[in-house]
């Protein structure tokens, strides 16, 4: 009986506090966004934020910081589809206080984490751009995008040659920058 208490959850997400899941998606661990009603949900499939309609799928978080009572999550938005990569930006970053944590921050930097499969900074004619691969659940191979530096050109034509050069390169597993 030790060992089943030792494994055990000693902390359930109220029945109404649940977001609509998916019929097979588990709950992983849950916070109380501070002393209010609010829950902040993390699943095997992404992260349920406070006030918003749906979760917030792991590949679709550009950045998640804790600073040990806040948790900053930014989601990324999707400015551009181009051949073979999306550009995305960094959306307004939202900040959640979250007075007894538990597992929830390194639930999320572990699973954020484990959906990048490639990134790199990469120099450009005028700027930069971050590349990533992501693993999408329910995609089959990855999902690539591209985010620009903030001053970079992203629409000149130079800039988008030669980000399309380095995406080709990197899925190639090639080395864009030789």
């Amino acid at each position: 009986m030790a060992a089943f208490k030792l494994f055990s959850r000693s902390r359930r997400l109220p029945a109404a506090l649940r977001p609509a899941l998916d019929r097979d998606e588990r709950v992983l661990d849950w916070a109380r966004v501070g002393e209010g009603d609010e829950v902040l949900v993390v699943t095997d499939r992404g992260l349920w934020l406070p006030g918003e309609a749906g979760r917030l799928g792991w590949h679709d978080i550009h950045k998640a910081v804790w600073s040990g009572r806040d948790l900053a999550v930014t989601p990324a938005e999707r400015v551009a589809e181009r051949d073979g990569y999306l550009v995305l930006a960094d959306g307004p970053a939202r900040t959640y206080l979250l007075l007894d944590p538990a597992d929830v921050p390194h639930q999320v930097r572990a699973r954020v984490t484990r959906s990048v499969a490639y990134t790199a900074h990469h120099r450009l004619p005028a700027g930069g751009v971050r590349v990533a691969a992501r693993r999408v659940r329910g995609v089959d191979g990855l999902t690539w995008t591209v985010r620009y530096d903030p001053g970079t050109p992203a629409d000149d034509a130079e800039v988008v040659s030669e980000t399309d050069r380095i995406v080709a390169a990197a899925q190639a597993g090639a080395d864009p920058d030789l």
